[in-house]
């Protein structure tokens, strides 16, 4: 007897999220998701039309679960903007280190298989890594307005913040290292160093 879930497309996307974190989209066929999560196919295409749809939902569902994490943590008023940003990164270190069992960010995971292989996908990967940057750059900007990071320009200062870790995440993959991100985090700190104190006359 097959168990029951309380909502069955939730519980194929949470499964396809675990399969595909590990092993990428394209080297997972339906069978084994649908499989894994002991539903029959014909549930799958009550929810999904195709794979690339289901696909296109599971992206859209990481960055809803995502940004809500994140606004929680860029948005706390018990830190200041700056400790803010560094504990974001921070987090990002301990879940994209080496040794993690599996690449949990999908932007990390996704962006060069599928940009040129659904344009669905992408689209849903580029509004989301949107989605990332504009919280970013609000953090930054309350920063100045707190006093807790210097004058910076804030979507220029984000778009650059989120390229770097990106980088730093792939070579953490391709060298089996933290070190790249290490070098990330000391970058990000010299970036958002504190104001200077104003010097006394």
């Amino acid at each position: 007897m097959k168990a029951h879930y309380d909502d069955t497309r939730q519980h194929i996307l949470d499964t396809g999220k675990r399969i595909i974190a590990g092993k990428g989209f394209s080297c997972v066929g339906l069978t084994e998701i649908l499989q894994t999560a002991d539903v029959p196919k014909g549930s799958f295409y009550h929810y999904f039309k195709s794979k690339e749809q289901f696909g296109q939902a599971l992206i859209e569902d990481y960055f809803a679960c995502y940004l809500g994490r994140i606004d929680t943590l860029l948005t706390n008023p018990a830190y200041p903007a700056r400790e803010r940003l560094l504990r974001y990164w921070q987090q990002w270190v301990d879940t994209q280190c080496t040794g993690c069992a599996d690449q949990k960010c999908l932007v990390v995971k996704l962006s060069g298989e599928v940009a040129d292989l659904s344009e669905p996908m992408r689209l849903a990967l580029r509004d989301g890594t949107e989605g990332v940057i504009r919280r970013l750059a609000d953090c930054i900007a309350a920063g100045g307005e707190d006093g807790s990071l210097p004058a910076l320009p804030p979507r220029e200062t984000a778009e650059t913040l989120y390229q770097l870790w990106l980088g730093a995440s792939l070579l953490t993959k391709l060298h089996r290292t933290v070190t790249p991100l290490e070098q990330a985090m000391a970058a990000t700190q010299r970036l958002l160093a504190p104001a200077p104190e104003p010097v006394a006359a």
